[in-house]
């Protein structure tokens, strides 16, 4: 095996293996330093009247093709600074190859990337320095430390002495590694390879990071640690590129979320943005003695229930707007004969949204 010496200064030209990705389309907007301050990637639209805005990255329209199929169809979103956005979809939607050619992986048949404002391009290193990629696969040394690994990627972002000691400190310390990082990486769990993956993305302070499917194959501890250090991330102001075909991650996680299928976004906004959208309701169920068609029939009087369904000793209520709707509910039900043991509130999830828009359940 070569030294660890030799391996930093030997891998110097993977600085410039990077595909190009394509220019910018019509509707993007361009200063006259060829910076892309907006390009009007919200799917629903910007206001006329509304000044331009410069997005950490901004993607419009972009589409990959291999041969006769199309992997990657016209996908659009932006993200600004401090915002964890995700892009939640089953294997082989599109997530991957939409983070690679907004990485500069490989290159886009159609549609446009900037990054913190600059055009992504065929040779654009400058412009990736803004970006920290952790890929599904692990991109880390067996025979070499922890600090060892972080040192190497450290150096090929340019970083060197103090800088780049403390910055490995740092990074050590967010995922809750300081203590293992002189073992050497192939004694790590695959949670723990998974987490100093992340570390050697965030070492050179990207303003993108971008996670692809960063808890797969991971023990739930290890999955808990990995959660934990990207919610942190938003809160220093850092924008996060996530994507995931959990949808208890992508509730827990991002701003807002793509839903992405057959490499097209089948809807985008916040969470629940996109149960209304598909016209999602909750549901309250009261369980308790004295249940009664009088009961049922008061609490259908309620502006927010849509129905009441009887069953035994139990009431369910299709509601909209639960938190509001429950401060009606309760008293109307005991003020009505109803003794109440248990107030049960069910929310709709994503996997039913994923459902509704594409006839599939998301791990399909």
């Amino acid at each position: 095996m070569e030294s660890f010496a030799e391996l930093v200064l030997g891998s110097r030209h993977c600085q410039d293996q990077y595909a190009a990705v394509g220019p910018i389309e019509q509707g993007s907007l361009v200063d006259d330093g060829g910076r892309a301050v907006s390009a009007s990637v919200d799917p629903q639209g910007a206001r006329a009247d509304e000044p331009a805005r410069e997005h950490v990255l901004a993607v419009q329209g972009l589409v990959r093709r291999y041969g006769d199929l199309t992997a990657v169809d016209g996908v659009s979103f932006h993200i600004d600074a401090g915002e964890t956005y995700g892009l939640l979809g089953p294997n082989g939607a599109g997530k991957t190859t939409t983070i690679s050619m907004v990485a500069g992986l490989i290159a886009a048949d159609v549609g446009s990337i900037a990054v913190s404002g600059q055009v992504m391009g065929p040779s654009e290193v400058a412009v990736k320095r803004h970006i920290g990629l952790v890929p599904q696969d692990l991109a880390i040394y067996p025979e070499l430390s922890g600090r060892e690994n972080l040192t190497f990627f450290g150096r090929l972002q340019g970083l060197r002495g103090k800088q780049l000691s403390q910055r490995i400190d740092t990074v050590l310390e967010l995922i809750a590694m300081s203590d293992r990082a002189k073992d050497p990486t192939k004694e790590y769990s695959g949670g723990m390879k998974r987490r100093l993956n992340i570390a050697i993305g965030l070492l050179h302070q990207p303003a993108l990071l971008i996670l692809d499917e960063p808890t797969v194959g991971v023990d739930p501890q290890s999955r808990n640690a990995i959660l934990e250090s990207v919610e942190a991330l938003s809160g220093e102001g850092m924008a996060v590129l996530y994507t995931t075909h959990y949808m208890e991650e992508a509730e827990r996680l991002c701003d807002r979320i793509a839903i992405i299928d057959s490499g097209r976004v089948q809807a985008e906004g916040t969470r629940s943005e996109l149960i209304t959208l598909v016209g999602g309701v909750d549901h309250i169920r009261l369980v308790g003695a004295g249940a009664s068609v009088a009961t049922a029939s008061a609490l259908r009087e309620l502006a927010a229930v849509e129905q009441v369904a009887v069953d035994g000793r139990a009431l369910t209520l299709p509601v909209y707007g639960v938190r509001s709707a429950v401060a009606g509910v309760v008293p109307t039900a005991t003020g009505h004969g109803m003794t109440l043991s248990e107030v049960e509130i069910t929310r709709p999830d994503l996997e039913s949204v994923f459902l509704h828009l594409t006839g599939k359940a998301l791990r399909d």
